[in-house]
């Protein structure tokens, strides 16, 4: 038996096909589009063709995410907060604590035993989230991939005082006008974004063990400074962008397993996909 998870996110949407002991069978991650519908067909039957599987092949299929209205093939819909706690649970067991910083929010969730007891989030503000980062980088006319590694080169952190995306990006402006050196400034920023999500991290009372998945996660400067900002280890997934579509796929294969024990079997036939042409790498 196989199943699927399907996280539509604000900025990246990612599916992934497991087997019945949750081992992870093929994965497709991408941008996400204004066409929500089209994309979740698009991406389900990329990773379909990556593990030679049909559509019918699937026992059952969780939507998740922001987009997660807009596919129309999935069998159920759970919010990403209970999917993310999932499937961080899943590759560290011990998790107690997890922040996911996406391209729109930042998350925080405090988990037992795999499951999702409490959590904050920012989602009013740019500030804190990846969206803050790709702003600055494009105000540096740097890459957002080469934000990290050129922080580490950092001797100083510049101070950046402004939490609103805009008057950041004046404020860095100033700083290079002042001669002060871009990794300094970049280290500056990493040390801003870990120090707003830090704060509403101790909202939950952190304790360890701690994971960061998301975009922002692959970022090596953000992950020395959240570690710096919450005083312990931070562990991130091999792929922080799939924890979602993961956990999604984890609790179908679940939930799957629920329906039948009340004798509730679950069925694939009317299942299709749509027609989808404009999906990019």
């Amino acid at each position: 038996m196989y199943f699927a998870g399907v996280d539509i996110g604000s900025t990246m949407t990612k599916v992934v096909l497991t087997d019945a002991a949750d081992n992870i069978l093929s994965s497709v991650k991408g941008p996400t589009g204004p066409e929500h519908r089209q994309l979740a067909n698009e991406v389900m039957k990329r990773v379909l063709d990556q593990a030679k599987l049909k559509l019918d092949d699937i026992s059952y299929i969780v939507a998740t995410g922001y987009g997660r209205v807009n596919v129309p093939f999935a069998d159920e819909q759970i919010t990403e907060l209970s999917c993310h706690a999932r499937g961080v649970s899943s590759l560290f067991p011990g998790v107690r604590t997890a922040i996911d910083i996406g391209g729109q929010d930042a998350k925080c969730m405090k988990i037992r035993n795999g499951k999702l007891v409490d959590f904050v989030m920012n989602d009013k503000c740019a500030a804190g989230t990846g969206r803050f980062l790709e702003v600055t980088a494009a105000t540096l006319g740097i890459k957002l991939d080469d934000l990290g590694a050129l922080s580490l080169k950092s001797t100083k952190k510049i101070e950046i005082s402004n939490v609103c995306t805009i008057f950041a990006q004046q404020e860095i402006v100033a700083r290079l006008s002042e001669g002060e050196k871009v990794e300094d400034i970049i280290a500056g920023l990493h040390h801003a974004v870990a120090s707003r999500v830090a704060i509403l991290a101790r909202r939950l009372k952190v304790e360890p063990d701690v994971v960061l998945t998301g975009g922002v996660a692959k970022n090596i400067g953000v992950v020395t400074a959240m570690r710096e900002a919450l005083g312990c280890e931070i562990l991130v997934p091999e792929e922080p962008l799939l924890t979602g579509a993961l956990g999604a796929a984890i609790l179908a294969r679940e939930n799957y397993d629920k329906a039948g024990k009340r004798g509730e079997p679950v069925t694939t036939k009317g299942r299709r996909l749509e027609k989808a042409t404009f999906f990019t790498k």
